[in-house]
């Protein structure tokens, strides 16, 4: 069962359930012990490089240290909490720790699970698969098919202009009011260009048939198979034992609100 060559729909569906379940837990121990296990199965069942991983993930890291500080030096006090250090305006408490640390563990499970998603999906067959599985209109798949196409394109056009200024002697900024100037000077060949470029591939769309009806015939045909659900399965299992196991450890806590 690789990853990659499940249902994208399938598999979107199962990570929005599992993170909405999770979502449902407010504990150290839950978030953890999924979050291991996500990243288990991101390794194990999907081809994709640790390398880009870890880049892709190190921004959703600092975003939970964030979360995890602010926590700490912001914390709600309520009456009867365990006081573990304070000093100054800081006062930290054992239930306000407990917090901080969940809510960032929070952060890194939902970015795991997303990271998944994202790293062993095709943009293109997702698309298919909306409009095959999900009824989703070919009018907006293909537009957005179009648009993802086009971003290449746009930088290397990018790349022309800016290129062609700096031998004109226009490509150098000096002050903010420059730069603002001067991202002008690029968005209005590119915004030409892309709208051109967006008028001769509705008129080849047009010209070639393309009516945007829902009952149409696609090259290439996205199946669902059984496999695709046991990832739905094995996610939800994932969260129901990660919850299990901090109801055993006696941290399990049902969100409340809190922040």
């Amino acid at each position: 069962m690789l990853l990659n060559k499940m249902n994208p729909s399938i598999k979107a569906l199962s990570i929005l359930v599992s993170i909405l379940l999770l979502s449902i837990f407010f504990d150290p121990v839950t978030p953890l012990l999924s979050f291991v296990l996500t990243i288990a199965i991101t390794f194990i069942l999907g081809k994709i490089s640790f390398k880009n991983w870890i880049l892709l993930f190190s921004p959703f890291l600092f975003m939970a240290i964030v979360y995890v500080w602010s926590s700490l030096m912001f914390p709600r006090v309520d009456p009867g909490d365990s006081i573990i250090w304070e000093w100054w305006f800081i006062t930290i408490t054992a239930e306000g720790f407990q917090r901080s640390i969940s809510l960032g563990l929070r952060v890194l499970s939902f970015a795991s699970l997303s990271l998944l998603f994202a790293l062993t999906t095709n943009p293109i067959n997702f698309l298919l698969s909306l409009m095959q599985q999900c009824r989703l209109s070919p009018k907006i798949a293909y537009s957005i098919m179009a648009g993802y196409q086009f971003l290449p394109l746009i930088k290397d056009e990018f790349e022309i202009i800016r290129s062609a200024h700096r031998i004109r002697g226009a490509g150098r900024t000096e002050t903010f009011l420059d730069k603002i100037k001067q991202i002008k000077k690029y968005a209005i060949p590119l915004l030409a260009s892309g709208i051109r470029k967006a008028e001769r591939t509705a008129i080849a769309m047009e010209s070639k048939g393309f009516t945007g009806d829902r009952n149409r015939e696609f090259y290439k045909e996205i199946s669902v198979s059984k496999r695709d659900w046991l990832l739905l399965c094995l996610l939800i299992f994932i969260v129901l034992v990660s919850a299990f196991t901090s109801h055993k450890l006696g941290y399990l806590t049902l969100y409340k609100g809190e922040l």
